[in-house]
């Protein structure tokens, strides 16, 4: 685990999407076999988490998935998924969310 602090959200924004970006290059999960009926499959599979916290309360982050696919959310113990607009990155849509 590695912390950082950041001066503004802008900068704290940028380290959240070059850790997630460097994690989803290495994302390289394979298929799990439980055995018990149940399968999970690459996409399933979170392998890294960059979260972000700020004043207020403010709550957020990215999923690395097990196939390099990354997801944005908001929360800590309730994460809530971040829907992307369009063509929106998973980085654009948590920058959209935070920032208003």
């Amino acid at each position: 685990m590695r912390r950082s602090r950041h001066g503004d959200l802008d900068e704290a924004l940028a380290a959240v999407e070059a850790n997630a970006r460097e994690l989803a290059e290495s994302a390289d999960a394979g298929t799990i076999d439980t055995m018990l009926f149940r399968k999970y499959d690459p996409v399933q599979q979170v392998v890294g988490r960059v979260e972000l916290a700020g004043p207020r309360r403010l709550r957020a982050g990215v999923d690395v998935r097990g196939d390099g696919s990354v997801e944005s959310y908001t929360g800590r113990l309730r994460r809530q998924l971040i829907v992307q607009r369009g063509d929106e990155s998973a980085y654009a849509a948590l920058r959209r969310t935070v920032a208003s």
